[in-house]
């Protein structure tokens, strides 16, 4: 087969076009991948592990479905990672920590991971995080610095930092990602890609974080349509999460072209009470007008909460206490010293204190279900600045990671469908992300919004040549 394009920069809809077509094979898309992951991983830090052998036998596998006209699923052929906090069988899923043992056993697919492989998926390796995923930028005491196909000066955000280095960069159309603060909106927004978080519960988990109820499953892309066929996959039941929703089967992509004239849509630039960059502010204030013009009824509306940090932090401290206070004490050295600090103040935070925390989560839940009985849709900017430098948790003059992503988490805490999509570039080349968040159960038209948003402002992967080879 001669290959029409580079794969490397097409999406899974296109791949599994010329698959269909037989202008393009799975083992060919496959090694362009490999070989992009093995020119550019030792730039960007993206992959913890790649398992080229086994990749290339699951599309050769897939190449022989195609060529009888019967592929296994809608995804057979193409090329997917996982963040290294998912279990995957046969692979090492170690969190970013030198505290736990490479050997095993590593038995089990996460309900994702299981349910990609029945799809066709060919699954490329392992993707890095920040360790078990405690903060917004990607660096680990096991991995080191994860670095922004953009700016490899700059981070490309976290938890789910190496997935989404990885596609925006091309080593990859599609990932699997988690949230439990922002962890696939913030690393969207840093690298130009579109990602979900999906209702809590949509895409089936296992093992449970030790984040509980704030922690989602979900996908990075390149695309909408291409982030809403791996939703329709990933969110098919498991019984292994008693916690999941039921299952409503659907494809995610039907509607994905119906449009947003007549909903209504509030515009909150900083929630009452956060804090954005000037230069952000204005590329998203001129971005939300593009609604507007595709027949949108717009407000600039606030929802009327509070800052929840506090809420949250009583929600995720406590977390952060259970996995470090489960790793053996002889170890408890090897963790990042921050991920240390923030156990320590979980561990003082009495039942009481997250027994109110939990109730005033229920008020913001309240207060949103009521804001959208006169909204379809809210948004705001993903983040209130662009990428900083790598190597740092927080930008300067910010302090952690929660005080410069003030409009991911509290939707994590309602466990709402958030999404960000890329606006535009600030002055030195840097992505900035539109957050689009919908009524609880309402995925489908977060997607159809940023499909309508996507057709009106396409975007570009990153200039890879600036990148050493």
């Amino acid at each position: 087969m001669s290959t029409p394009t580079d794969p490397c920069s097409l999406t899974a809809a296109e791949l599994l076009a010329l698959y269909r077509a037989t202008q393009l094979s799975p083992v060919e898309a496959t090694r362009a991948v490999l070989e992009r992951i093995e020119r550019l991983n030792p730039v960007l830090n993206a992959f913890c592990l790649v398992d080229g052998e086994a990749a290339v036998a699951s599309a050769t596998e897939s190449e022989t479905r195609w060529m009888r006209g019967a592929p296994m699923g809608p995804l057979d052929g193409v090329p997917v990672s996982i963040k290294d906090l998912i279990l995957a069988r046969g692979w090492p899923t170690l969190r970013g920590s030198k505290t736990i043992d490479p050997k095993g056993p590593w038995d089990d697919d996460a309900p994702a991971v299981a349910r990609l492989r029945e799809a066709g998926a060919v699954l490329l390796g392992k993707t890095t995080t920040p360790e078990f995923g405690w903060k917004g930028v990607t660096d680990s005491p096991l991995t080191g610095i994860t670095r922004n196909p953009w700016n490899p000066r700059k981070t490309p955000g976290g938890s789910s930092g190496g997935a989404a280095a990885a596609v925006a960069s091309g080593m990859g159309p599609l990932a699997v990602g988690t949230d439990g603060g922002g962890s696939i909106r913030i690393p969207c927004a840093f690298t130009g890609l579109f990602g979900i978080k999906p209702t809590f519960g949509r895409v089936p988990a296992w093992p449970p974080s030790p984040m509980g109820t704030v922690a989602h499953v979900g996908p990075i892309a390149r695309s909408v349509a291409d982030a809403a066929l791996i939703l329709s996959v990933m969110s098919q039941p498991d019984s292994r999460d008693w916690t999941a929703l039921p299952y409503e089967r659907r494809d995610y992509r039907e509607g994905l072209e119906a449009g947003v004239r007549g909903l209504r849509i509030a515009y909150s630039a900083n929630l009452g009470y956060a804090t954005v960059d000037r230069e952000v502010a204005e590329i998203v204030g001129k971005a939300v007008r593009t609604f507007d013009d595709l027949g949108a009824k717009v407000e600039e509306s606030d929802p009327g909460f509070e800052n929840p940090q506090e809420t949250f932090s009583r929600h995720w401290f406590p977390g952060a206490a259970l996995v470090v206070s489960s790793v053996p004490a002889k170890k408890r050295s090897l963790i990042d010293k921050g991920l240390r600090e923030i156990a320590r103040r979980g561990e003082r935070i009495t039942a009481l204190e997250h027994f109110e925390a939990a109730q005033k989560r229920n008020e913001l839940g309240l207060v949103m279900s009521r804001f959208h009985e006169r909204y379809d849709l809210l948004v705001t900017p993903t983040l209130a600045v662009a990428a900083f430098d790598v190597g740092r948790e927080a930008p300067k003059n910010a302090k952690g990671w929660v005080s410069w992503t003030p409009f991911t988490f509290p939707f994590n805490l309602t466990q709402q469908p958030a999404a960000s999509i890329p606006c535009g570039l600030t002055r030195t080349g840097l992505p900035v992300g539109l957050h689009i968040i919908g009524l609880k159960y309402a995925e489908a038209q977060v997607l159809r919004a940023a499909r309508a948003f996507e057709v009106a402002h396409p975007f570009a992967m990153p200039d890879l040549s600036k990148l050493a080879k």
